[in-house]
């Protein structure tokens, strides 16, 4: 990857621009990139700049436990200190996917922005704890579209280009149109939320299919147990749509076309990020692997 950064000024304004993905180290002026740990340094005025709002204004968890620790002075510096990390670091992978939204198109595409958000927040914790082998692929199932809607984004990170947009089912008891119940059940045939890791190929009675490994206890690390993988099928697609009026659906699995499937599946085998999206409120507050 390339350098996480450039300081740029416009008249009494800084402005970070971030390349790759973020791992705060030591000191509050050392950022280190991922994959390749290079090491930019930011000077502590563009530090105090960037914590005092210079970037988009983001809620999250620790955003409030910091506040508390400050006013209630119940935190020791060193925990504060951490605390107080995490939350810019969260700024910062916020900021860095709006950049990439944005510079990608992804609106246009049809990508929900807090999907890609999300999805972003998820990959970034992925890569610090060593999760994914293949670093430069993202894929994303949008689920707060209809299943009439291309919802699956194949995404190379490192050359900012969307590789597929396509159909994707979802489970037949999570919905009709929209998904919108989810499950880690066996024998749900519901669709289960949150970030999956690509495993093998395998043949199955559809074809070439891939399975994937549930990252989330209690949201999906059930999948293997399901027999959860990503395989093409003849209910969805345009050709489905039209001369059945609805898009088919799955057991749970992430059934695409069949005119893409082998071309999106060893693509994305061995090792790349999977996520599964929808503003489901409990898996958003518990999910670990976004909010780290």
């Amino acid at each position: 990857m390339k350098t996480l950064s450039k300081l740029v000024s416009t008249s009494s304004i800084s402005l970070l621009v971030i390349t790759s993905p973020v791992l705060i180290s030591g000191s509050h002026k050392k950022l280190t990139a991922l994959p390749d740990n290079n090491v930019t340094t930011i000077s502590a005025p563009a530090y105090s700049s960037i914590i005092a709002n210079k970037v988009p204004k983001y809620t999250a968890p620790t955003h409030s436990i910091v506040t508390a620790a400050v006013e209630d002075k119940k935190l020791d510096n060193s925990v504060l200190d951490a605390t107080a990390k995490k939350a810019f670091e969260v700024k910062m992978v916020v900021q860095e996917a709006t950049v990439m939204y944005s510079s990608m198109k992804l609106r246009r595409a049809g990508l929900n922005q807090k999907a890609f958000e999300y999805a972003w927040r998820g990959y970034h914790n992925l890569l610090k704890n060593g999760s994914l082998s293949k670093t430069n692929l993202l894929s994303i199932c949008d689920f707060t579209q209809s299943s009439r809607n291309k919802r699956l984004y194949i995404i190379d990170v490192q050359r900012k280009k969307l590789l597929y947009n396509t159909y994707v089912a979802h489970g037949m008891n999570s919905g009709l149109e929209y998904a919108s119940s989810f499950s880690n059940k066996p024998e749900s045939f519901k669709s289960s939320l949150g970030f999956y890791v690509t495993t093998k190929t395998y043949i199955g009675r559809n074809g070439l299919s891939l399975r994937v490994k549930g990252l989330e206890k209690g949201f999906n690390d059930m999948a293997t147990k399901r027999n959860i993988s990503l395989h093409g099928s003849d209910y969805i697609g345009l050709d489905y749509l039209k001369n059945n009026g609805e898009m088919g659906r799955s057991l749970g699995c992430a059934a695409i076309p069949n005119t893409l499937s082998p071309k999106i599946i060893k693509t994305i085998k061995n090792g790349s990020c999977f996520f599964i999206y929808h503003p489901t409120k409990k898996y958003l507050t518990e999910s670990f692997v976004i909010n780290g």
